[in-house]
């Protein structure tokens, strides 16, 4: 199956074109709950330069006390564990970046960069979806926004070589809780896989500067079911580590969240809240955990009566 290209460079006026790039678009979300997206305005030597950081930075930090953790070392035991070295940076509303133990002034400096253009992509994206979903441009952003605006975080992992990839998931299988998902990935090694008609369809690593995006719950709940999160998890490997930047473009904490017209999804909880369900819950179905979120929505509903 071919995975939907999305090519922004398309919607430039109003010509044919657009009218096709946007229904397919309306499609990949709609029908797949992924696609790639190209002419995207993203540096590629910037893109390129976060890449290379980012496996120096592996390589020269997290490697060795990877292969040292209880993780590796008790692989023939595994359970529910990951096979990932991985951590989280915080962009927006506020950024934790200077925090992070061992990562050189470079990389603080060019992940910056990446993500204030990487932000105007996920705005970009979420105005073409609010309008394929025939509401205002700014709904999505504006239904993220709670006091201070979306929240925007990136989740760093390498997926490293494994000797015995039978015995484990690099990431188990789970749906995103937030909203637009930006992945820069590998350029050699495989492993991410999505959920479409009861098969999982490998991803292959990214080629000519793409961007692979994916929706979460959010946006499930936002469109009332239309555009639906997928199922996906990340196979390990024994042939190469697998790089995995991941930016989330999700609702403020503060945010509440609603389907736009009422349908049967839960509505009027709050992201945070969702959080704490979804931390308990991440590698389970997602049905069950919305009609927790109805019973905690309608919990707080009844305590304001």
């Amino acid at each position: 199956m071919e995975i939907p290209v999305i090519d922004l460079s398309q919607l430039e006026g109003e010509n044919r074109s657009k009218t096709i790039t946007m229904a397919l678009l309306h499609q990949a979300c709609e029908k797949w709950g992924f696609f790639q997206v190209e002419n995207h305005g993203l540096e590629k030597k910037l893109m390129d330069k976060v890449k290379q950081l980012v496996n120096a930075h592996y390589e020269e930090n997290l490697k060795e006390s990877f292969y040292e953790s209880e993780i590796a070392k008790g692989l023939m035991n595994k359970g529910d564990v990951d096979w990932e070295s991985s951590f989280f940076i915080w962009h927006r509303p506020t950024s934790n970046i200077n925090e992070i133990h061992n990562l050189s002034e470079n990389l603080r400096q060019i992940m910056d960069e990446y993500i204030a253009q990487l932000i105007q992509l996920a705005e970009k994206l979420s105005q073409l979806m609010s309008e394929n979903l025939g509401l205002d441009k700014d709904y999505i952003k504006e239904s993220f926004s709670g006091a201070k605006g979306p929240s925007v975080g990136t989740k760093v992992a390498k997926y490293p070589e494994c000797p015995r990839p039978e015995l484990v998931r690099g990431l188990r299988e789970h749906t995103d809780a937030g909203g637009i998902i930006l992945l820069l990935q590998d350029e050699h090694v495989p492993g991410l896989e999505f959920s479409n008609d009861g098969g999982w369809i490998k991803i292959p690593p990214s080629k000519n500067n793409t961007i692979f995006v994916n929706t979460g719950d959010q946006v499930e709940v936002l469109s009332n079911g239309r555009y639906k999160s997928t199922l996906h998890r990340v196979m390990a490997g024994k042939d190469g580590s697998r790089l995995s930047i991941a930016t989330f473009y999700n609702p403020a904490g503060d945010a509440i969240i609603s389907p736009a017209p009422k349908l049967s999804y839960p509505h009027n909880y709050t992201f945070q809240d969702y959080l704490k369900l979804y931390a308990t819950t991440k590698f389970s179905d997602k049905g069950p955990r919305f009609e927790a979120m109805k019973k905690i929505a309608n919990g707080h509903s009844s305590h304001g009566v």
